[in-house]
């Protein structure tokens, strides 16, 4: 056992993490104690708030952990199947509730309007993420796909996914979004030669591609307006 290791039974009750919430509310807890909140137990020879600690010194950041897929996150000592569900359950509702705004459907006037809605969600990963907005004819979003993560390329995105996902849910136009993770949004002849091959795929299935976004850090770069389509 680590010698400064403790469980929650030794931190007094009014210092434990849900005590805390209850009394001061949310915003005063630390990261690792909303961690441990939504771990809700610690190990045999941890606390919940140390174990959510050293998950947090794991991953590097926040930011990271956010990233972290459920395999990442079970191959951390400590976390078993079921924390690791709890976690990205938690994560993935915290990322919902951010992009619902206001419940009002988002209409894309311009490139702006589509980069709003998924800037703060996709600026900071480490992994590149390729997400469809799927639009109806009055250019609401309707609905919004993650459709591959990992490295884009051609093998990784084929039009056939992305036209499959436009027609289940019933779009009349879709615009394309990846993020480029070294946070420079320029886009690289592969961003552009699958631009070219969604274009052509959506002229034959009646779904227009609207546009191609590349997210960076606080940064965008739309592929309509710089002529690639």
């Amino acid at each position: 056992m680590e010698p400064h290791s403790y469980t929650l039974r030794d931190v007094p009750h009014d210092e434990r993490p849900r005590e805390r919430m209850m009394r001061y509310g949310a915003e005063a807890l630390s990261h690792s104690e909303l961690i441990a909140i939504l771990l809700r137990t610690g190990t045999k020879r941890e606390s919940a708030v140390h174990l959510a600690s050293r998950i947090l010194k794991e991953a590097g950041s926040l930011h990271n952990l956010v990233d972290m897929s459920l395999n990442e996150l079970v191959a951390i000592r400590g976390i078993g199947p079921a924390k690791a569900v709890q976690l990205r359950a938690g994560i993935e509702l915290g990322r919902r509730v951010s992009r619902s705004g206001s419940g009002k459907p988002v209409t894309v006037r311009k490139p702006q309007d589509a980069a709003d809605c998924v800037m703060e969600d996709l600026r900071l990963l480490k992994k590149e993420h390729f997400v469809c907005l799927f639009l109806n004819t009055k250019n609401h979003i309707i609905a919004r796909e993650t459709l591959s993560i990992g490295t884009l390329n051609a093998s990784l995105v084929h039009p056939r996914e992305v036209f499959r996902a436009a027609i289940k849910h019933n779009s009349a136009s879709l615009i394309c979004v990846h993020n480029h993770p070294s946070g420079d949004p320029t886009p690289s002849a592969e961003d552009i030669g699958l631009t070219k091959r969604l274009m052509e795929a959506g002229e034959l299935v009646g779904i227009e591609v609207l546009d191609h976004l590349v997210i960076g850090d606080g940064r965008f770069v739309s592929l309509k307006e710089h002529g690639y389509m």
